[in-house]
Formats: structure tokens, sequence, C-alpha cells
């Protein structure tokens, strides 16, 4: 059987879509020190992985930044900062501004009217 020609590197198949599901896309959707402690958690489970020969863990990393991950992605980079430094200063004891419930229903209901 006759070797096929050598398949030049513009045709070779590339995924049309990638998962948002991938390591690399958890990644690169987190922001701020989000990212920092995923890389950190998922390098510390794939050790533990190479060792144990289990993914259960790596796999629990990728579940709980999945969703971190979509959370920013739909808020955008900068109101996912935000909410970011909110926590972490509510965290810290100090106080944050707020918007009562009312006037945030009134002002979603005004946008949803436009």
């Amino acid at each position: 059987m006759a070797r096929p020609a050598a398949i030049p590197p513009e045709a070779e198949p590339r995924p049309a879509l990638l998962s948002a599901h991938t390591p690399r896309a958890i990644r690169d959707a987190l922001v701020g020190s989000e990212r920092a402690e995923f890389e950190h958690d998922y390098q510390q489970a794939m050790t533990e992985s190479a060792t144990t020969l289990d993914l259960t863990e790596v796999l629990k990393v990728l579940d709980v930044y999945r969703e971190l991950a979509e959370l920013a992605r739909r808020q955008g980079p900068e109101a996912h900062l935000r909410m970011l430094d909110a926590v972490d200063r509510l965290q810290r004891g100090q106080t944050v501004p707020v918007i009562s419930g009312h006037l945030h229903k009134a002002e979603i209901s005004a946008r949803l009217s436009r």
C-alpha cells in the first residue's frame, strides 16, 4: 500500500471547536487570583495523580474551577474582578456598597422593558 504524501501544515486537520472544559480553556477564562489558584491546585492534583494513577482529584479541581470560569465568562472579566474584590473586602470585615433588592429588581425590570 502506498503511503500518502505528507500533508502540508496548513492543511492539517484542526478541531473546529475547542471545549470550554479543557484545563487551558478554564485557566484562560479565570481572572485575578483565581487563575493562580487554579494553576497551583491543578498542578498539585496532577502531581498526586501521577503517583496514585487516580484522576479523581484532577477532575474535582476541574469541576470547581469550571464553574468559576463560567461565572467569569458570563460576568465579563472586569465585573468578575469587582466581585472578587468585594468578597475580599467582606472577608476582611470591611463594608462594601450595596444596592437594596427592590432597587435592583426595578433596575432589571427597566432594562428588560426597553
